[in-house]
């Protein structure tokens, strides 16, 4: 077994040059299946995880989330991100202390995000959010283990779609110690671009949650981490509810064929 240590030696060097694709599984099952397929990295999804426990996404509270945090580490030897979503606290103090817990899980890498959880006003406010950034750095220092910290600004995903806004921010988490800066749903070349730019040297992540790009796209803008959120558990979600519709409306099993070989694939526990 790969101890911790390493893997997080190992996921500083991935972002130090080229491009990989981090893909998130949503059980220990799916993150082995993706390790086993080459993968040099996986990091969890919220909502991938929420769905399997009949939630919806940023429903899941701490408790649950750094559970299953220490399952998917513990189920691969590849580095694993964690989705950290808000930091399950609004004041940096409170993001200190469970980034703390979250570091003790096994992860390599963490991701801190800018979002309220309140979609009516969903940006923190500015100068919070980058103290909170802040909080979160000194947390993972003073743990004496380098995990990858990467801040997230939300602007994109809730309706909020402002260019300036969105790079001023990544900027100021850059400053206050994030390793990596990450704006969900940006799909512009022209805007992913910008965002590498006014943040390098440090790298970027760019979320693919639809085909409007390609690795090889990517990585000739500059970007050096891909992820892909819910979207592996979303395809998922779409064939089991394709074949159930079928068996409840058809009474047919078409779907049933040239299915993987699962235990195969997995192989002894």
């Amino acid at each position: 077994m790969v101890t911790s240590h390493e893997r997080v030696a190992e996921f500083r060097r991935l972002h130090e040059s080229g491009c990989f694709v981090m893909p998130n599984p949503w059980d220990e099952g799916s993150g082995r299946a993706l390790a086993g397929m080459g993968f040099p990295a996986l990091a969890t999804t919220s909502s991938g995880f929420a769905w399997t426990t009949a939630h919806a996404d940023n429903t899941i509270g701490l408790d649950l989330t750094l559970k299953h945090l220490r399952l998917i580490a513990a189920a691969v030897d590849v580095p694993v991100n964690a989705d950290f979503q808000n930091g399950f606290a609004s004041s940096p103090d409170g993001v200190a202390a469970n980034v703390a817990l979250a570091v003790q899980t096994g992860v390599a890498g963490l991701s801190i995000e800018d979002f309220s959880g309140d979609p009516a006003h969903p940006l923190l406010e500015f100068g919070l959010a980058a103290d909170r950034i802040r909080a979160a750095r000194a947390a993972i220092d003073e743990s004496g283990t380098p995990v990858v910290l990467t801040a997230r600004s939300e602007g994109f995903v809730w309706d909020r779609p402002d260019l300036d806004e969105t790079i001023r921010r990544l900027q100021a988490y850059a400053e206050a110690g994030a390793d990596c800066l990450y704006a969900p749903r940006i799909t512009s070349p022209d805007q992913v671009a910008a965002i590498v730019a006014a943040v390098a040297p440090k790298p970027v992540n760019l979320l693919i949650n639809a085909p409007f790009t390609t690795v090889a796209e990517a990585a000739s803008l500059g970007v050096r981490r891909i992820s892909v959120g819910g979207t592996l558990a979303r395809v998922a979600w779409g064939a089991f509810l394709d074949a159930a519709k079928e068996i409840a409306e058809q009474g047919t099993f078409s779907q049933f064929a040239d299915l993987p070989d699962v235990d195969g694939l997995l192989g002894p526990s």
